[in-house]
């Protein structure tokens, strides 16, 4: 139907009933991407449509300017390293670069190189909110649009505001200002000592800003193994950022510094800035999930193997609750790209989902942790190595004195169910681990490899031997 041929509908409300598509995606991030390229490729006419920026958080407040930042606070620190390994030396951080580079790869904040990709592949976009009206037809911009094949939820999530007194009266960073931040705080606290607030703070560490994290949890990374959460914290206190965990804020307030946070228990402390990376949510309240049947007050789009979520609509990325990840969500992107086209494709499988923190050391796993397996009911063995006790991690010195290497394996079975790696180049190393839980290598056939001498990756060969004989052999 060409636009010539738009007609109004009497049914409701004078809404323009536009072009019909096979397919229209709500939400332009990497997974809404994902789905697009790949049903424009297999020859369907797709819409998409994105409120924001076409590419989503990665690309402009998330994984790639962050990792910008992260590259220049980890060359400031190998620079400092020198000392003692390659000679004498002096360097003065200056974030100017570092901004500049910020806005080099996020195109200071412009999708159009992005939408025009798109357009190329032969998809429509648009920018503007989108709702869902019933199966098959979502409203944009005034007008109706109509999908014969199906209709993709990737809304991705925005970041949380916690429910802290006087929160909203303060002017806080999130992600978002941090990335796009032109000058370095004197000072700064960061809520959350997750994945975001570890790498930002230390990054605004290294750039010379005086930071202290608030946690609530007993360990830094709460959602991996406590011996990497240990291990982390010893290199913070190394970059001279203070921790505080078992930690609640409980009220905020503007102060002659900037802001004050105060403790819960007691203790203040004050910063120039305050940066709260205590989790995301998901868009879900705002799209007519309720006209196809789904709850818009879910935490999450509930979804089976393929990636559908009710009759004619898919689901994928950060809204599915699968893990907030760029990997999954193109993971996901073309299980549901693959189930739209007709074509086959082995169902969605979650159990070996890597996850990385690019701080320095990095800390990188998959699977489960120790503590997840014991609750499953799984018989549990640990094996738990030193980096720096490898030969690799030796030798590399400074950068590697923190950190352990953890496997967790399932000694009926003889498989690992889980590992942790961390050191220099973490999330690599950790692609080992993700094949031996993915395709349930035995223990005894890992013990088998040949590890080449000195990597960091010979690492987990310490770490399997420190299992001992506790698994069942493959």
């Amino acid at each position: 139907m060409s636009l010539a041929e738009h007609r109004e509908n009497d049914d409701d409300e004078g809404v323009v009933v536009s072009e019909e598509y096979d397919v229209i995606v709500i939400g332009m991030g990497v997974g809404g991407e994902e789905v697009a390229t790949r049903t424009t490729g297999g020859g369907l006419r797709v819409l998409c449509i994105e409120k924001k920026l076409v590419g989503g958080e990665c690309p402009y407040w998330g994984c790639i300017p962050s990792k910008v930042m992260v590259r220049a606070g980890t060359t400031l620190a190998e620079a400092a390293r020198a000392v003692g390994l390659a000679g004498e030396g002096r360097i003065s951080p200056d974030w100017a670069p570092v901004a500049g580079r910020v806005r080099e790869f996020t195109g200071s904040w412009d999708d159009k190189a992005a939408v025009e990709r798109h357009q190329e592949q032969g998809a429509t976009v648009l920018h503007g909110e989108a709702r869902i009206l019933s199966q098959g037809e979502v409203e944009a911009g005034g007008r109706r649009y109509s999908a014969s094949r199906g209709i993709v939820v990737a809304t991705g999530g925005e970041p949380v505001t916690p429910p802290i007194d006087g929160i909203t009266d303060v002017d806080f960073w999130t992600n978002r200002e941090a990335i796009e931040a032109e000058s370095v705080p004197a000072s700064l606290i960061v809520l959350g000592a997750g994945p975001i607030g570890l790498e930002l703070a230390q990054v605004y560490a290294r750039f010379g800003s005086d930071v202290s994290i608030v946690e609530v949890a007993n360990h830094a990374l709460p959602a991996e193994e406590p011996e990497n959460g240990a291990a982390i914290e010893e290199m913070l206190a190394r970059d001279g950022i203070s921790l505080s965990t078992g930690a609640k804020a409980e009220k905020v307030v503007s102060s002659s510094a900037g802001i004050a946070v105060h403790l819960a228990g007691g203790g203040v402390l004050k910063a120039e800035r305050l940066l709260v990376a205590t989790g995301r949510r998901h868009n879900l309240s705002a799209i007519g999930l309720e006209n196809v049947g789904l709850d818009p007050e879910a935490r999450s789009i509930e979804v089976d193997e393929h990636l559908r979520a009710a009759e004619g609509v898919w689901a994928v990325g950060d809204v599915t609750g699968k893990g907030e990840f760029t990997h999954v969500a193109v993971y996901q992107g073309r299980v549901a790209a693959a189930d739209l086209l007709g074509q086959q494709h082995a169902p969605a499988d979650y159990s070996a989902v890597p996850r990385v923190t690019f701080t320095d050391p990095e800390v990188a796993s998959v699977g489960l942790t120790e503590k997840q397996a014991r609750d499953t009911g799984l018989d549990v063995a640990v094996g738990v190595a030193e980096t720096s006790s490898s030969a690799r991690g030796y030798i590399h010195g400074p950068g590697a004195e923190h950190g352990v290497y953890k496997l967790v394996a399932d000694t009926r079975a003889g498989v690992l169910v889980g590992g942790s790696v961390m050191g220099p180049a973490a999330g690599e190393v950790v692609g080992t681990l993700v094949l031996a839980i993915k395709e349930k290598v035995p223990v005894a056939r890992l013990r088998e490899l040949i590890y080449p001498y000195p990597t960091f990756v010979r690492g987990l060969e310490d770490a399997l031997n420190e299992l001992g004989e506790a698994v069942a052999p493959g």
